[in-house]
């Protein structure tokens, strides 16, 4: 009874400690944001009170676990300002999850880590799940997008960023969730707020991180039309890995023919082996690189120094 009692003390210690590791919730050091004053427009898809769903058994990324949020209702937006010298450029955070949870350290806290560290301000979004997307099946995960990037561009002089420089980073359904943005912010999905509503939210640029539903794969994997790009959608980064299973590799071939079609500045990475849901984790794969050319490219297209 006794060794039960101390195995279990170590395990509630052990998940305590990688709470505090994994950085989320974020500290208070970083200032929170909640996305809609007056309660957020359309259906409320939560079964139950927001909480992280991972279990002791689920996939490991890079061998640590990883924060499953779920049941968000509420959105929000959590501040990392640069460490450093500020360039001037933004980066709204789309976690990815598949529109059911939102991976919130790998694809999150991590990331904007990285990005504070080269003087770019970033913006996590946490926005609304489960089963909110993809777009048109449901308005939420987008309203959520568009109203994160109008408000970053309309509060830049208060975050110390230029408006000119605002863009957008998504991993998997998140990546998705990106493009959406990229190609639907012409009209808002919801009655106007406040002046955060009276600005664009269209990115001026995007990173586009193992898309799905991009290319449909009951008609051959052809492009999704519901993705409509334009000369206007921003440049955009695309990095993939062939092997990956979950979102398979055509939805960002797709995606880059689409771009290229158009006229719109455009990379497209892939890698042979990665699988899905890489992060930026660094493992012995090349594709745990990216986050190196993502640099570069942000130079190339004038959005750092």
């Amino acid at each position: 009874m006794r060794r039960v009692l101390i195995s279990g003390i170590l395990l509630v210690g052990c998940g305590v400690a990688w709470a505090q590791s994994s950085g989320w919730p974020a500290g208070p050091e970083h200032a929170v944001v909640t996305l809609w004053p007056k309660g957020a427009p359309g259906v409320n898809t939560t079964t139950g009170p927001e909480a992280d769903t991972t279990t002791a058994e689920g996939e490991k990324i890079a061998g640590r676990p990883v924060v499953r949020l779920g049941n968000v209702s509420v959105p929000t937006i959590t501040v990392y300002e640069p460490k450093g010298t500020r360039n001037g450029a933004a980066v709204v955070v789309f976690p990815g999850g598949g529109y059911r949870i939102l991976a919130m350290d790998l694809e999150g806290t991590e990331v904007c880590d990285w990005l504070t560290s080269r003087g770019v301000a970033c913006f996590l979004l946490k926005y609304r799940v489960p089963e909110t997307g993809p777009y048109p099946k449901s308005d939420e995960a987008l309203q959520d997008a568009q109203r994160a990037v109008g408000m970053v561009r309309a509060r830049a002089a208060e975050w110390k960023v230029d408006p000119k420089k605002v863009g957008v980073l998504g991993f998997s359904a998140g990546a998705h969730l990106a493009a959406a943005v990229s190609t639907h912010y012409a009209t808002r999905l919801y009655p106007r707020v406040d002046a955060a509503d009276d600005v664009s939210c269209r990115p001026d640029f995007a990173v586009v991180a193992y898309p799905g539903y991009l290319a449909i794969a009951e008609k051959g994997m052809e492009f999704n039309p519901d993705i409509p790009v334009t000369k206007e959608t921003p440049p955009t980064f695309l990095v993939q890995a062939e092997d990956d299973h979950t979102a398979n590799v055509e939805n960002a071939v797709e995606y880059f023919l689409a771009l290229k079609r158009a006229g719109v500045p455009t990379e497209l990475h892939i890698y042979a082996e990665g699988g899905h849901g890489f992060g930026l984790r660094r493992t012995r794969l090349p594709v745990t690189g990216w986050p190196d050319l993502v640099d570069v490219w942000m130079k190339t297209i004038g959005m750092t120094p």
